[in-house]
């Protein structure tokens, strides 16, 4: 088995899908009226599901998170220090709640978190000071 992608339930697909396209750069692979939206970044395949959706196909009903949850979190890195920087401003400049800035932490990496619209955590990071 090999991790092929990264999946999250979604509310309201159309933000999600503006969100992560729009404001982190996501490659989309669905239209945004879809059911499951399939999204690329870098490589690595990531999943909106619509919870009522996912729910039907499932015939069942799950528990979610509302505001901001820390179940997880979705890491994307940049090329250096200053890049966080710029990232975590541009990033809250375009409507993202800021969790943390940009803190240099013991173990020598520069990191961020910001809140998407459904309130799941992302962090941007480096370990390159230049």
């Amino acid at each position: 088995m090999r991790l092929d992608g990264f999946g999250i339930m979604v509310d309201d697909m159309a933000v999600m899908v503006r969100f992560y396209r729009d404001v982190l750069g996501f490659e989309i692979k669905e239209a945004e009226d879809a059911a499951n939206v399939f999204l690329e970044k870098d490589g690595t395949l990531f999943l909106l599901y619509r919870r009522t959706d996912f729910e039907r196909m499932t015939n069942r009903k799950f528990s979610y998170c509302s505001g901001i949850n820390g179940h997880y979190e979705i890491a994307l890195s940049v090329e250096n220090y200053a890049a966080v920087d710029r990232a975590y401003e541009d990033i809250v400049t375009a409507g993202a709640e800021g969790i943390m800035e940009p803190t240099t932490e013991p173990w020598g990496q520069r990191a961020c978190y910001i809140a998407d619209p459904e309130g799941n955590l992302v962090e941007i990071g480096s370990f390159v000071k230049e």
